[in-house]
């Protein structure tokens, strides 16, 4: 059996910087091993897999009851090379940007729906995708040595959200320096840890890393921007802000606090298409 694949660079304008996303149309539901095992193949941070058409979900378990989801909508699911993930944001950009320009999507807002995450849309506006995401729950912990040990700087403040930690750090030149111990940081419950400190150029700055999730460090992670976007939006006291991740590849995010939603915008770029064989 053959699938098609597309490799896109998310929150990018350039091929070869931002965030690598394998995105694979679907006509049904693989299995979960099946699906897990592309993903490992593929050895990217994400792939994103999605169903169109007018159905309830067809995965079973009290997080994965369906909703009905209308004619033209889409059920999206992530995996890293390890797991399967909540929610993920370069990847549903790179799926969005496979539909409008590959998959012959004729709106400009595409309605994704996950099982874990529930409804999520993407809206097109010339070459710039916004995503609109609901904002992440999080509260101020204590900076145990847990979390601290995993960094070769110490920050000034940590965050516990749904599924990522947050450490604050006083500038962006400690983001950049920082050098992480991946093998401290996988120890830690959850997805992963985001880093960030008030930017020098635009607004914050972040990096994520997330070894227990099969990451070891994300070059552009749009879902931990639920969390950075309230956070700095609050400390700002503005809504609309801008924002680097100083991965190695960077990546380049406008992000709007819309009460319990954000958005994040970004541009998108082809990288490969190709066909996979499962048999």
């Amino acid at each position: 059996m053959k699938h098609k694949i597309y490799q896109i660079d998310a929150f990018t304008d350039e091929v070869f910087s931002g965030n690598p996303a394998a995105v694979c149309p679907l006509n049904d539901w693989l299995p979960d091993e099946l699906l897990q095992n592309i993903a490992k193949e593929n050895n990217l941070a994400e792939t994103a897999f999605y169903v169109k058409g007018s159905f309830s979900s067809p995965l079973g378990g009290s997080r994965r009851e369906g909703a009905k989801l209308g004619e033209g909508a889409y059920q999206i699911r992530w995996f890293t090379p390890k797991v399967e993930v909540d929610l993920c944001g370069h990847a549903t950009l790179a799926a969005a940007y496979v539909l409008f320009n590959y998959e012959k999507h004729q709106e400009n807002i595409i309605s994704f729906y996950s099982p874990r995450s529930g409804e999520l849309t993407v809206t097109k506006q010339k070459e710039f995708l916004t995503l609109n995401f609901p904002t992440d729950v999080f509260e101020k912990i204590e900076l145990s040595k847990e979390l601290t040990s995993g960094f070769n700087i110490l920050p000034k403040l940590a965050l516990k959200g749904k599924t990522d930690y947050v450490l604050v750090f006083e500038n962006e030149g400690q983001i950049k320096n920082i050098k992480p111990n991946l093998s401290q940081i996988a120890k830690l419950p959850g997805r992963g840890v985001i880093i960030t400190a008030k930017g020098n150029q635009v607004d914050f700055v972040s990096r994520f890393f997330a070894p227990q999730s099969g990451i070891d460090e994300d070059p552009v992670t749009g879902s931990a921007h639920t969390t950075l976007t309230p956070y700095w939006a609050k400390k700002f006291g503005m809504t609309e802000l801008t924002a680097i991740q100083l991965s190695e590849r960077k990546g380049y995010l406008q992000c709007k606090l819309l009460g319990d939603r954000v958005e994040i915008s970004g541009q998108a770029k082809l990288y490969l298409t190709g066909e996979i064989y499962t048999e």
